[in-house]
């Protein structure tokens, strides 16, 4: 077990210093993680590689859900806190996205509609926030209100999770013929595959297993054509069409 421990830490060792050249850091890493192996490696990992990895988007996805992970409550305290020192709109927004994030869609909905006031009254963005919050809290007809007084309103207006929204609205209040052209126009264009995703648990709500299947396959095709880049950025969208594959396959 020793010559097993020493070989772990020589290998993290040789990691941390294929990261020391790649990234151009100062060369005297080097000593540091050959001179101390473990403890080299930790120090190399606290001081360097954590904030160099939480500077990258996927980087940054990773750290935030390790920390709410660690401390769930941690994003809406913050939130809170900074709108109680300054009442901006943007930092109302801030606390309603947390409280959003936190399932706590009824508070979400009160922090979205006190933002839709004055000079954003008639914001797109925080009305999309809205409805959003209203379909997680159970009032999809709301939702599909909102939204369609928003397309009425603003027809130039284009927001691809707004459309998503929409359309897990309409399907949602049963409006199937609707839903379906929403869907089929948003996987036309959207970006990653979670549109495939929610129209696929739509497809199953629906009894529709067959259509189900047939996007479930397609979906898996055109994620193995995706860049790496990308299939790191759908990671839990992939993790979730799998999923679907191995229920419709189950219930096959």
């Amino acid at each position: 077990m020793p010559i097993l421990g020493l070989g772990l830490h020589v290998i993290v060792a040789i990691l941390c210093a294929v990261h020391v050249l790649r990234t151009n850091q100062e060369r005297w890493w080097l000593f540091v993680l050959f001179f101390f192996p473990l403890l080299g490696s930790i120090i190399y990992g606290l001081a360097v590689f954590l904030p160099d990895v939480s500077r990258s988007r996927g980087g940054r996805r990773v750290v935030r859900g390790l920390r709410d992970t660690l401390d769930p409550g941690r994003e809406l305290r913050e939130a809170q806190t900074e709108f109680e020192h300054s009442a901006t709109i943007a930092n109302r927004i801030r606390v309603a996205d947390a409280l959003h994030g936190a399932a706590r869609h009824a508070d979400a909905i009160n922090a979205y509609r006190e933002a839709l006031q004055g000079v954003h009254r008639d914001d797109p963005d925080i009305q999309v926030k809205l409805a959003r919050a209203l379909l997680d809290n159970g009032d999809a007809a709301a939702a599909r209100d909102l939204l369609n007084a928003l397309i009425a309103q603003r027809p130039d207006f284009k927001s691809a999770e707004g459309h998503l929204i929409y359309a897990r609205a309409l399907a949602a209040c049963d409006e199937r013929t609707n839903a379906r052209e929403e869907f089929d126009a948003l996987i036309g264009y959207f970006a990653g595959i979670e549109a495939r995703v929610r129209y696929i648990e739509v497809l199953e709500g629906w009894g529709e297993h067959a259509a189900a299947s047939a996007l479930v396959e397609e979906s898996l095709r055109h994620v193995r054509h995706m860049p790496a880049g990308s299939r790191r950025l759908n990671e839990e969208s992939i993790r979730e069409l799998r999923q679907a594959a191995t229920r419709l396959a189950a219930a096959a």
